[in-house]
This record gives structure tokens, sequence and C-alpha cells, in this order.
């Protein structure tokens, strides 16, 4: 079967429900896949790319916890499909039809619109995570599935077996036949011939559509289930021998491609750090595979000189990544991620930090590995930062002392509470 024959034959859903506890307080207002990431773009826009560059144009999108602003996204930046020629993204939030329930998981998810598929008819349904950074050609998983003649198969990251042990771990065979799943283990099963690394499951599947529809039926009449694909649907299958894995890797060198579940607070931000990095892992910037995004018609980002007693004061930005419309007056910028439409003053300086849409950094301020949500105003003379107990006191603090200021936070007066700076002798 022809490449373009498995992808015209393959209907894309992808969930995009999450609510993302561990990344509160940034999903306060937002679900996890609609959080800002790397200045231009929001989490799901790398799936949702990858996608569209491996030729997959029909896709539906599952959305359900604080939908708002995921939706605004979308109908901004992915309304660029031809409904004449069978192309669409449609979202679909929970739409009731199996009763009153919320999605209990992300078997339950799929299940609650199993219309869809009756309504479609595919032959393969390709079910994504909308909450993880990286890229890939799903045509590959696609020409892979049919090669095994697999009723499931998934991509499984490839990790160093030192660390492994904090992941959920696939056991395969040497005809890549997933043969066990381990949670967690102290001892994690690696790949066969290479004793140095393992698998873990990316939340990328593929099912022939009788399989998946039979999985979820009889998912639904489990009581203890938790109605989810990693705990209930795949163990069940693997045990029966029906799962194959692909490696997560370049097939030459065996080098793992870049793959990041940004599920926490720290991992976010050092995901976006990376970025900064003169050569960056994941690249944003390869012509052959563009990453989409809604650009708001903004002027190009901008470096002045700002007002100074002493002189003309330049804008300094190194090693950092700044988004249109913004504009570095006379303060610095190093190794950051500044967003659209944001202000950094005279005398101020922001390290190691990520500035979301539209914030405002006043003069002689100081941030430091911080993470600001959009809107936020930094008073003049504020150091965020800088002082961890008395960020502790007032901001959520990531377990690396990463300082996260909410969307829209009032700082008015608080640098007024902040003790005198320490000056070095």
């Amino acid at each position: 079967m022809s490449n373009r024959e498995l992808v015209r034959g393959t209907l894309s859903l992808v969930l995009a429900g999450g609510q993302g506890e561990r990344l509160y307080p940034l999903t306060r207002d937002r679900s996890k896949p609609a959080v800002p990431f790397g200045g231009a773009y929001r989490i799901i826009d790398f799936t949702l790319s990858n996608c569209v560059n491996s030729g997959l144009r029909q896709i539906y999108v599952l959305t359900q916890y604080k939908s708002f602003s995921l939706d605004q996204h979308l109908q901004r930046g992915w309304n660029i499909f031809s409904y004449e020629a069978d192309e669409f993204l449609y979202r679909i939030p929970p739409q009731h039809r199996v009763g009153q329930k919320w999605y209990q998981g992300t078997a339950d998810a799929v299940y609650q619109n199993i219309y869809l598929l009756e309504e479609r008819r595919p032959q393969r349904v390709l079910i994504l995570s909308g909450d993880h950074v990286y890229r890939m050609n799903y045509a590959k998983l696609l020409e892979f599935h049919e090669e095994k003649g697999a009723r499931l198969s998934l991509c499984a990251a490839v990790v160093p077996k030192e660390g492994a042990d904090q992941f959920g771990i696939l056991e395969v065979d040497e005809n890549w036949k997933v043969i066990g799943f381990q949670e967690k283990p102290a001892d994690p099963k690696t790949i066969p011939g290479d004793p140095d690394h393992c698998l873990v499951n990316m939340g990328v599947y593929v099912f022939d559509t009788e399989s998946l529809v039979r999985e979820l039926c009889h998912d639904v009449k489990q009581v203890d289930s938790r109605h989810d694909f990693g705990r209930n649907i795949i163990p069940e299958m693997v045990s029966r021998g029906e799962v194959y894995a692909l490696p997560f890797r370049d097939p030459d060198t065996g080098k793992s491609w870049y793959w990041r579940d940004i599920g926490t607070l720290d991992s976010y931000y050092d995901a976006n750090m990376e970025l900064t990095r003169r050569k960056p892992q994941f690249d944003l910037y390869d012509p052959d595979w563009n990453f989409r995004a809604w650009q708001p018609p903004l002027p190009p980002s901008k470096t002045v000189h700002g007002v100074a007693a002493d002189g003309r004061l330049p804008g300094i930005v190194e090693d950092s990544i700044v988004g249109s419309g913004s504009m570095i007056s006379g303060g610095r910028v190093e190794r950051s991620i500044v967003g659209h439409s944001c202000r950094v003053g005279s005398y101020s300086r922001v390290t190691e930090s990520i500035l979301m849409d539209d914030v405002r950094i006043g003069r002689h301020a100081e941030v430091r590995r911080c993470i600001v949500d959009k809107g936020v105003i930094v008073p003049d003379g504020m150091r965020l930062g800088c002082d961890p107990a008395w960020d502790a006191a007032r901001f959520t603090v990531s377990p690396s002392g990463v300082v996260v200021i909410p969307r829209h936070a009032d700082l008015t007066g608080l640098q007024q509470e902040q003790p005198a700076p320490v000056q070095p002798r």
C-alpha cells in the first residue's frame, strides 16, 4: 500500500483535554495543550504540525478542560483546511452521547466519540496526545503498522537505562512485538541488542478501526477500569500479543530523536531553556519541517537605547528568542524566551526566564529564573527570582527553584515589601 493510501485511510484523533495539574498556575486559565511554548507556539501546535507535515489532514481534536483558550487558538491558527477536498480540523468537546459524564480517561474520551468512527469509517485511527513536544513523520508509524500486520502499533521513545526507572517501560522481543509493560521498575528491561537503552510509551498509537472499537466497547463494561489506553487498553492487548513498538530513533545512527513530555513546571522550563542554546537538539528553524502557529499581525521585534542620565543605554539580547512586537529598551535579556508584545525597560535584566505575551518589565527590575505568564506588569525596581524565601511566600516555586508568576498577576506595591538588595563588597 502506498504512503498516500495509508494517509488517506487514516483518521487522526488528538487528545487535548488534559487538565495539567502539575503545570499549575500555567493551567489555571487554560488546558495543558494550550500553554504557550517557545515564544511563538502553543504545545498542541507540535502535534498538529506533525499531522500536516505527515499528510494527515482529517483531524478531530477532543477538548474538555478550560478549552476556550485552546478553541480560540485553533480557530485563529489552524483554519487552513480545504473542506471541499475532505480535509478538516474539528474541535469536539464532550457530547454526552453515551451518558451525562465527562471524559473519565483517554480511552473513554474516544469511546464517547465512537460515533465519529462510525460516521467516517476509516481503515485506521491514529491517536495522539496534544501535550508533547517533538517532531515525527507519522507516515513511518503507519508503514510499520502495515508491515507488522498489527492490531495496535505505538511509538516508543528511546531513553538511557540510567534514569529509566522513572518511566513506564515497554519490553519487546527481537521482532519489536511488545511482550511486557513495567511501571517504574527498579531494573528496567532494555532493548534487545542494546543493553544501555529502554523504551518509553510516547502516547502515539495507530489502531485498525475494528480492533479499536472492539477494545473500547469491552473496556467500558469493566467496573475496575480507569478507561485509559496506557493503563488498561494496551496491557490487555499486550497480553494477547497484538501490539508492536516502533523505536523513536534514527534508523541509520541509532541516535534517539527529541521528545519531551512537559508535564511539570521544571520539565516545561527546561524544554524552553534548551531552545536558547546555540545548537538546540530540537530545531525550530528546519525549512523542511515547519511548525505552524498563529502569529498575530505585529511588527518585528526591536532593541533600542533607553534613556539614561549618563547617556544612552543600549538594549542587549544574548542567546534568547524574542517574539514579534517586543521591544528591549535599554534593558538586558540573557538566555531567555520572550513572547509577543513584551517590553523590557532601561537598567532591567531578564536572565534564564520565560516571558509570555504582553509582559512589561519596569526600569531597574530584575527577573531571574522565572516563568512570567501573560499580561503581567513587573513594577520598577522589583526583583523576582532573587530571594528564595520572599518568592516562596508569594508565588508558586518549582522543586528546582523556578518562580512562576500567574497570568495578569497584580504585583503593584509588592516591591515595597522586598528587603534591600545586598550590595557586593
